[in-house]
């Protein structure tokens, strides 16, 4: 899969974040679901940052965690370039499991790109 998504950021909810892992959010217009690995271009001419990206459908949501990265993004046009499906999402039992599916997407990211 290849596919490049653009959109302004959105401030969240802010969970991803109480998990140790801050997100970026961006509307998402098409039915793409899953985990991703992905590039997201920050600023023209800039290079792109990798990242673990969660589409969510339902809520029409693109959320980012950016590797390395800290800024605040909110109001920002940013794209996020899809370039493999990770795995599928799933529903956890419990935070902690959720962080440790979060943390494998991460180190699978790190490999990819």
């Amino acid at each position: 899969m290849h596919k490049i998504v653009k959109g302004v950021v959105q401030k969240g909810k802010g969970y991803a974040g109480t998990l140790g892992f801050p997100t970026v959010n961006i509307p998402l217009a098409d039915d793409i679901s899953g985990i991703f690995a992905a590039r997201v271009t920050v600023k023209e001419g800039e290079a792109p940052y990798m990242a673990a990206v969660f589409a969510d459908p339902k809520r029409k949501i693109l959320e980012a965690h950016i590797l390395d990265f800290e800024d605040d993004l909110v109001g920002q046009e940013i794209g996020i370039e899809l370039f493999e499906k990770i795995r599928e999402t799933e529903k956890f039992e419990s935070e902690d499991d959720l962080r440790a599916a979060i943390a494998e997407d991460i180190k699978k990211v790190r490999r990819k790109l």
